[in-house]
């Protein structure tokens, strides 16, 4: 299976398990403990939201933010997302963030639990776009598995992509990109390309706080 395909799949798996898709958040207390860690953050300014979801974490985007740009590829989980979100700085966009370019600068891009979905040989292109969408002096913030919780997933081996297969509960199966990053070699990796990075761990997930290429930079100016 070529990423595409595997990218198509991954994306039928968020729009059929849309009504699924908060469960976690309800089961697990460190996910919980997470989206209190958005206070500690530096969100600020415009906020660009990649893979928005159910909406989980964009009210809380808002809180601290001048507005949110919230997107994501599934109609199902966006309409999930509007319902949870009261502020009227909160605009949501249906695209597929692997052909939509931003049409401005923002302050702050943020993403969660989105890292792991990207195929490795398309992530040079993914913080690409991230640089080219924060505005001088801004920074990605990003929050994502580690390693220890691929225990958790049921991880398919000997895949040209890393990838997990999830179930639904109408017993429907499908594959997922899944890329558990370690935080050392996540760090090295977006030293290759420039970017200047922080990344915490914090009970089995980790937080990262990003500063784009000075050539990105002298770009958005």
């Amino acid at each position: 299976m070529d990423d595409d395909a595997l990218l198509a799949e991954q994306m039928a798996y968020y729009r059929a398990g849309a009504a699924e898709y908060d469960r976690p958040y309800a089961e697990y207390e460190g996910l919980r403990r997470l989206l209190a860690v958005v206070d500690e953050l530096p969100i600020a300014g415009d906020v660009l939201e990649l893979a928005c979801g159910t909406g989980q974490w964009t009210p809380g985007l808002a809180a601290r933010a001048q507005s949110v740009t919230a997107v994501d590829a599934s109609a199902e989980v966006l309409a999930l997302a509007r319902a949870r979100t009261a502020f009227p700085t909160v605009e949501f966009v249906q695209a597929d963030l692997f052909d939509w370019r931003p049409p401005r600068r923002y302050d702050t891009v943020f993403f969660a639990f989105w890292l792991s979905h990207v195929p490795p040989r398309r992530l040079p292109d993914f913080w690409n776009t991230v640089a080219t969408a924060l505005a001088p002096g801004g920074k990605a913030v990003f929050i994502d598995d580690g390693p220890d919780l691929a225990a958790y997933e049921e991880v398919l081996t000997d895949r040209p992509t890393p990838s997990a297969l999830r179930r639904l509960d109408d017993g429907s199966q499908y594959r997922i990109v899944k890329v558990f990053h370690d935080a050392r070699t996540l760090t090295d990796d977006l030293a290759a390309l420039g970017w200047s990075v922080r990344i915490r761990p914090m009970a089995g997930n980790f937080i990262g706080i990003a500063e784009p290429p000075a050539t990105a930079e002298r770009q958005a100016e």
